[in-house]
Order: structure tokens, then sequence, then C-alpha cells
């Protein structure tokens, strides 16, 4: 989708652009009240202070301003017609294109004009300034906005005023910045009064206003503003703020003026032209803002494509009991059903439903309150999710009676959701199975295996809430984001527990398991992101008194504190004290529907890497066709086996060697019998011991403190002799790089007798099941192999103990010898080595590490600073360096076909069930990937979709992008 929107607009692209966008993200995340001081007396050279701001200005900056003016920035909509309705999402931004589309379309929109994301990548190439001709073309579209309202921005007798809202190609929900009331001050006010003959109406509009620009353009704390509220509120006794008198507006108003004037140290702007270019100015600056790049990150969305800024005629929802806002889908986000979905309130603004400070009202409820505009409200939705073929998040308002439609996107919704959504429309025959199973990321099927509560447990609920996003989750009860980041960093599970999250809290909620809110409703910020993420979300659960500077909540009587665990359940919205038993979820119903498609368009086999019988099952049940890795090295850690293991590395002869061995050769053959049996009818792909031996030996300093200890305890000679031959054998095994030492084929090399008695285990495991009419289909798999001999030396070990085997058993097994690719050196030689193998496979870990010169245990402590600085755009280890390493693989691919045209070919690292990494496997003519069992569902949709984007490119160009 990324790769399509760069294509799309070549502007996009631009590597100036993405580099000055980039190179502005340090100075654009500085605090915003900085930045806001900064804006305000550049742009204020335009009003009253322009002499004194202009001589700062050139000051500090020395801005080079690009020849725009010719450009067309502004897009106007209004009055049935919108200059912007054949443009597309990446100039005008989703909110931008949505608004032309339902205006094109005779929809009630509230006009306005939409400043293109062009503009924010040049407000960024300019050094944070507006480019020229912009004010110019806005004030065009203002007057076409009077015009057509019949209103006059800045008049004191009628007052127009107007929202500034962001929006960019992708939904970022929450994450961007908005204004609205903008045009309000002490003589528009009256304005606004006399004509709505509303006094309250209008200071409460003032008072919003002024607490929105405070926090958003000039970086003050939301909070600060909501304490002078929450104090107002208990002064008079009073709950809601529709309860808040005249009298209580205007001294609010007093306090908020008062803590703009300390806390950004100018007056709060008068000027209506000025408060709008400071709006603009802000929520470009919010397209980096800390949150904002947080989300892109976990989202993988492109950095330079700017936000398109959306400056709309306000329409009022807290205009008395005729008048309401809210927000919906056209189906249920959370569970995918083809149901009327969403939350409103009476005489309320927009950002008081998302924000969570009041608790919605169901939308249904307004058929009750409000019939006739609930059915247009339905038939306009169900017409614009006919229109664009998919799910509509919408937002709308009422004014006194009468609908209008603020805003339609593809709504966000949980996993399990897009996938009966995606199902459903395919059997509606709104889209094609292509398009069905191109709408869901690879990576996000992991929601899908989200564990819910044993039906069989037992367990008291302590508080009920809204099933804001399903799911099961345990955890530590946790209070701030920061604290979820920094104990999820430590390995411990935790439950962020809030009073209401907001955008800042984003990075907290990722890190969480699940997200507990005491207020909010099915669509406030806590509903919304957590869906996005598929974290289990308990929204809106008011029995629950949330004390974050006390570090608990409670329950009534009931006091949970800091650390304490608790386990919510997004499916029902209970909440539960303690861990409560949980189960895997069925894996059946639009699921297994979708995946069967999934498998009707790939070509690439999936199959998985698994080391134990439960492993291969789990993997077989998400679909894997084989083991693409059996590491048989994680079978001598077991407890009954690691004795052993150590007698034979301290062996001192090959005797007691293979003595040794001939204790673990059952053990390894009962493991290899269970992983055959769950795999009966595949392929398994069994590694070679890999490891080198001292991995399997104590720490030495462990063993130097047991010495110490049996010297002191007067022990005798035999037990601390025995001690010290181990810490000898370990000194004398010991490697600078273990990694680049004595390990893989080299071991299978020095001592064969290792390889001999894991070829008997298997061969003997596939006898004995052969023999009872089981089909079983045994890889062994050389290691580390860089030279051909390397692998000679070894295949005559396995052929040799193979057939011995065989012959003696009286079986019919056929097993094939191949080889990991993970020397840069085999893959450069593969046309030698595969003379000597059935199949190759790479095994992407050590051959990311070799061909980079990274260790993979060490990397992580720099590799996101590589990322962050735009070094690597993804770790390596996580997805294949494509033009480095990928070369390699590509090259081995090529060269060993060249000699066996019949070479199986396939990849065992963790890129296996990376989505890029796959697409790159299939474009190279690999058989198969293989990957962690829980990963294969992504792996098959995965595999799908490279095949789908291929005929897609084909129909562009004509031209397939395979190259094998």
């Amino acid at each position: 989708m990324v790769a399509k929107a760069k294509k799309k607009k070549k502007r996009v692209s631009s590597k100036k652009k993405s580099k000055s966008v980039k190179a502005s993200k340090a100075k654009s995340t500085k605090t915003k009240k900085v930045t806001a001081k900064k804006t305000s007396k550049a742009k204020s050279a335009k009003t009253a202070q322009k002499t004194k701001t202009a001589k700062t200005t050139k000051k500090t900056t020395t801005t080079k301003r690009t020849k725009t003016t010719k450009m067309k920035m502004v897009y106007y909509f209004g009055a049935g017609k919108a200059e912007g309705h054949k443009e597309d999402k990446y100039l005008l931004g989703g909110k931008g294109k949505g608004l032309a589309d339902m205006t094109h379309a005779k929809i009630p929109v509230p006009p306005g004009f939409t400043i293109t994301t062009d503009v924010c990548r040049e407000y960024y190439d300019n050094n944070m300034q507006a480019p020229d001709g912009l004010d110019d073309q806005i004030k065009k579209a203002m007057t076409k906005l009077e015009k057509d309202t019949g209103m006059k921005f800045g008049d004191p007798e009628n007052p127009l005023l107007v929202s500034v809202r962001s929006g960019a190609a992708f939904s970022m929900p929450g994450m961007m910045d908005t204004v609205l009331n903008l045009g309000l001050n002490a003589e528009t006010l009256k304005g606004l009064i006399k004509k709505t003959d509303n006094e309250r109406f209008g200071y409460d509009n003032y008072r919003r206003f002024i607490a929105m620009f405070g926090n958003v353009v000039l970086g003050i704390d939301k909070d600060i503003f909501e304490d002078v509220i929450t104090r107002k509120k208990k002064q008079r006794k009073i709950r809601q703020d529709t309860s808040l008198s005249v009298d209580d507006f205007k001294s609010i108003i007093k306090s908020f003026k008062r803590i703009v004037k300390d806390k950004s140290g100018e007056e709060f702007p008068e000027d209506p032209w000025q408060q709008l270019e400071m709006s603009r100015d802000a929520v470009f600056r919010s397209w980096n803002n800390p949150r904002a790049i947080t989300y892109r990150k976990l989202n993988e969305l492109p950095g330079d494509l700017g936000t398109a800024v959306n400056i709309q005629t306000m329409v009022y929802g807290n205009m008395g009991d005729t008048s309401a806002t809210g927000v919906g889908f056209t189906r249920n986000p959370a569970s995918g059903d083809k149901e009327f979905y969403g939350e409103y309130l009476t005489n309320a603004q927009g950002e008081d439903v998302v924000a969570g400070t009041r608790t919605p009202k169901p939308i249904v409820e307004l058929k009750k309150e409000m019939p006739s505009v609930y059915k247009q409200l339905v038939d306009i939705t169900g017409k614009l999710e006919k229109f664009y073929k998919d799910v509509q998040d919408f937002e709308f308002t009422i004014q006194e009676g009468k609908l209008y439609m603020l805003q339609t996107r593809a709504g966000k919704r949980t996993t399990p959701a897009a996938v009966k959504i995606a199902v459903d429309m395919v059997g509606e025959k709104l889209i094609k199975k292509e398009e069905a199973l191109m709408r869901i990321m690879p990576k996000d099927l992991d929601q899908l295996l989200h564990p819910r509560i044993d039906p069989k447990a037992k367990y008291d609920v302590v508080a009920t809430g809204l099933t804001a996003s399903p799911g099961a989750a345990c955890g530590k009860v946790i209070f701030t984001a920061d604290q979820a980041v920094e104990a999820n960093e430590n390995g411990e599970k935790v439950i962020l527990v809030r009073t209401e999250t907001n955008p800042d809290d984003i990075h907290g909620m990722f890190a969480a398991e699940g997200i507990l809110t005491s207020r909010g409703g099915m669509t406030s910020h806590a509903a919304v992101v957590a869906r996005g993420m598929g974290k289990p979300c308990v929204a809106g659960c008011e029995d629950v008194r949330v004390y974050e500077s006390q570090r608990q909540f409670s329950i009534g009587t009931l006091i949970v504190k800091e650390g304490d665990m608790i386990t919510i359940n997004g499916t029902t919205g209970e909440v539960m004290l303690g861990q409560i038993p949980t189960i895997e979820p069925e894996l059946t119903g639009e699921f297994g529907e979708f995946m069967k498609w999934a498998d009707e368009y790939r070509s690439i086999g999936v199959r998985t890497n698994a080391d134990t019988p439960n492993d291969a099952a789990t993997a077989r049940k998400f679909g894997a066709e084989g083991i693409g890795l059996c590491r048989t090295e994680h079978m001598f850690f077991a407890e009954d086996r690691l004795a052993v293991v150590q007698q034979m590395i301290l062996a001192d002869t090959t005797a007691e060697r293979q003595a040794a061995l001939d204790k673990l050769m059952p053990f390894q053959k009962s493991d290899f019998v269970g992983i055959f049996k769950a795999m009966e009818g595949l392929p398994v792909t069994i590694r070679t011991l890999d490891p080198p031996l001292h991995e399997f030996l104590p720490n030495a300093d462990e063993v130097k403190a047991k010495i110490k200890k049996l010297v002191d305890d007067g022990a005798d000679e035999e037990k601390i002799g025995k001690q010290e031959k181990i810490l000898a054998r370990i000194q004398d095994l010991h490697e600078q790089n273990p990694m680049l030492g004595h390990r893989g084929c080299r071991l299978g090399i020095t001592f064969p007798e290792i390889t001999e008695m894991q070829v008997r285990a298997i061969i003997k495991a596939a006898c004995e099941l052969s023999k009872k009419g089981k089909k079983v289909y045994p890889e062994i798999m050389i290691p580390l192999v860089g030279n051909v001999k390397e692998l000679e030396n070894q295949k005559e070990v396995v052929v040799r103990v193979a057939e011995e085997v065989i012959r003696k058993m009286k079986a019919k097994v056929q097993y094939k010898v191949g080889t990991m690719i993970e020397v840069p050196r085999a893959a450069l030689t593969a046309d030698e080595v595969a003379s000597q193998a059935d199949f190759f496979s790479f095994g992407t870990n050590d051959l990311t590490q070799m061909t980079m010169g990274f260790s993979r245990d060490d990397a992580g402590k720099f590799l996101r600073y590589y990322i962050d600085k735009g070094i690597f755009v993804k770790d390596p280890f996580v997805s294949l360096d494509q033009d480095g390493v990928g070369q390699l693989v590509q090259m081995g691919t090529e060269k060993g076909r060249s000699v066996n045209e019949d070479l199986k070919v396939g990849i065992c690292g963790e890129h296996g069930g990376d989505p890029a990494s796959i697409e790159f496997c299939y474009k190279t003519g690999l058989n198969y990937v293989s990957c962690s069992p829980f990963r294969v569902p992504i792996a098959r949709l995965s595999a799908a979709q490279a095949v789908i984007k291929e005929k897609q490119e084909k129909q562009k160009t004509g031209k397939s992008y395979t190259t094998a």
C-alpha cells in the first residue's frame, strides 16, 4: 500500500522532501510551547506587533522561500461543488478527500477548504514557514466560504467560526491536532450570543476554544485547563459540564486567559486571522509530534507524506436538546457484525464524545430521540459504504435538528472484525477475493491468536465496563504509559489503568497487555486505538475510580494497588482480580474461509520452525506444510538429558564420548518419533547439531564458586576434582568469537560420532513409523557449510549411517540431504555446493550476521539509532536486507539451480515470518519459507499478497517482477 502511494504521486517520494521532513523532525518535536512562541511572533508580523516581530524573525531565521505562488494549494468544497473530488487522498488527505466526495454527492457537509499535503512538505522544506502564495489562496477560499454561509470571518455582528483539523492520507486517529470554534474573541463572542440568543452557548464555545488553542497551538498542558473546570464543578457541587452556568464560564474564561499569559508569555491572540495562521501551522507541526511518529512506526507508515489541513465552517451540537454530536461505524468495528454502530451526546461538541469526559449514548437511542435524523444518517452512511466498498468511520453533528456530516473514512477495526467484514463483503459482492486478501495487513493476523477466558475457569467479576476491544489479558496494574513501557522492557506483563487515555499514551498502550479505563465509550480514544493494536480493552468502567497520584483504583470498598494482578475480558467487558486461566481461540469460521482464499492464491510453500511435537502440532493447525527447521540442540537442554550431554563433552576418549552418545540416542529418537507423527505426510527438515559445545556447560564463574565452596566445606577430592575437570573443559572450549568458531558442520567433522548418533536417531524413528504405515519424509540438513568439501564429508556420514539403519530395520524410507546457506562463501560457491545437496535452506539469521558484520546478540544496542537516523529502514535481523544479504540469496538460488534444476530452496531464519521478506522470497523464486508456528498464518497471507501484487504490477506495466 505504501509503495503504491509513493508511485501514485511523485511529489510524495521526492528524496529532497523526505529528507527535509525527517531533518525537521527534531525541531518539530521540541516543546509545543517554544515552537508556538516562535510561530506566534513570526505570524504576528502581519498584525499590530509587525515591526517588533519582523526584527525578531530576521535575527532568528534565514528562510529560503520557494516560488509556489502558481501551485494550487487550497481546494474548496461547498454549495454542492468540490474542487478536489477528482484528486486523491495523497494530496487532500483522507479527511479532505472524504469531504470533497461527500460534497460532490450532495451530502450535507459544512463548507470549507483543504490545504494540501504538498503545503505541509513545503512547510518543512521552508524551515517551518508557510510557502509564498498560501495566504492569498486561503483568503480567496475564505471569501467563497463567507459567500456560501452568509457570515464573515472576524465580523463582530455575524461571525463565521471554523474548525481546523488535520488529515493524513492514512488514518491516524487522535495522533494529530484539531482546533474548534476558531474566530472567537471578545467582540465576535458578542455577535455569536446576539445571533443565537444563547448566552450560555456562546461562553461555552469560547472557553472550549481558549483551552484547545492553548493546548494545541501554545503547547500548554490540557490538564491545567481541565483542573480549573474540575475545581469549579467541585465548588458548585455539580458533576457534569452541562450544569455549569454563564457566570461559571465567565470565571473559567478569565482563569484560562491568565493561564495562557503565564505559560506562553503572551496575551491570548484576539485577531482571527492570526489565530487561523497559528492553528494551521500547529497542525502542520503535529505531523511530527512524538505520538504521530510513534504511531507511524508502529503501523509502518511512511514519514514523508505530510498532513493536509481542513478548515471548515463550525456547526454546533451544543445548542440544546435538539442538537447532538456523534461518531459511528457502518459495521461493528470490534466484531465485524453488520450493525449500525456508534455513540452520540446531546448538547455537546465532538471532542466530548471521543475524549471520554462524558459517557455517550449508543447510537440506536438516537432513533427514539430524533427518528427522522436517525433515518437520514443510516441512509447516508449506507450509501457511503457502498460507494467506498468498505466500512466507514463517520462523524456527524446535529444542529437544531439538521444533520451535517463532518467526516467519513475507512474505519479502524480489530483483525477478527476485518476478516469477517472482508469475507462478508465478498459474499455481498461488494468486493472480490483479491481485494479482501489485500485489506488485511499480514502482521495483524497475530491479533486472531489472542487468548480468551477458559469457560471452565471459576472467577468473580468485580466490575463491568464496555466491550471496547475483544480478547482477554492478564497483568500487573500500572497507571502511567511510561511505567507500562518500563515494565514491558523488564519482561513484565501489565494492564494500563487510566481514567481515560489520550493520544500521548500510545507508547504505553502498545507496551501493555490490555487497557482498562473508567471513562469513555466505544468510540473513545482508548477503544479506537486498542482495536487498531489488537489489544483487549474495557472502557467506560464507571465503577472504577482511578487515583493515579496514590497509585491505586477503587471499586466500591475494594482497593486495587499498583502491581496487583488483574484480568480483563474485552469481549465481555468484565474485570476480575488475579490471573484467570485462558485458552487459545479456535481459528475457524470466517478466518478459515479467508485463509483458504490465501492458499488458493499463493504459490510459495509455508513451513514452520518447530523443535517439539507440541510446536509441530500447533503449526500444522495453523496451516504449516511441513517443518523447515527442527533444531536438535534444543532437545539437549532438557533436564534429564543435559547431564548426559555434559558427559559426552567431558569425555577424554572417543569410546567415552560414544558411550554418552549411546545414552542420548534413545532420547533423540523418541523426540523425532513425536515430531514425525505430528507432521505425518509432510517433510521434516532436521538440522544436525549447530551451537558450540560450551553452551551446554555451566558458566565458568558458577563452577569456580562451586569449587571454592567445596574447598571451604572440606569436601573430598573426588568431588572437587570433578568440578575442576568441568572448569578445565570450559576453559579449553572457550572461544573469542564462538559464533564463528567450532560449531555446525565443524563439530561433525571433528567428532563424526555426534553426526552418526543424530542420523541414527532420525532414521530409526522414520523406519519405526514407516513400518507402521506412517508416511515420513525426513530431510537432514548440515549447518554452517562454507565449502563443498565440508558437505561432502558430512553427507558421507549421513548416507552411510542412514543406509545401514534402513537395511537393518528392513524398512522403506525416502530421505534427503541438504545444507543451510548461512556462510557468505556458500552462496558465492552455491554451484559447487549444490552438486552435493538435495536442497538449500537459507539461514538468514547467520547470513545477515556474517554479511553485515553485526553480532546479532549485540547489535540491538545500537541498531535503533541506525533506524532513527534513517541509515536503516528496519532492523536487518527482523526484515531481510534485500539490497545486500538479498543479493546472496538470489545468487545462491540461481547458482544452485544452474547445477541442479530440481534443487529445492527455502528460508528458515526469522525472516521467514516477515511479510516484506516473504515477498522477496517469492520474487526470488524460493520454494518455501519457514517461520515460528504462530507466524504461519502471517506467512500464508503474505505469500498470497505477493502473488496479487505481482498480478497488479503486471496489469500496470505488462511485466512480472518475479526473477525465477
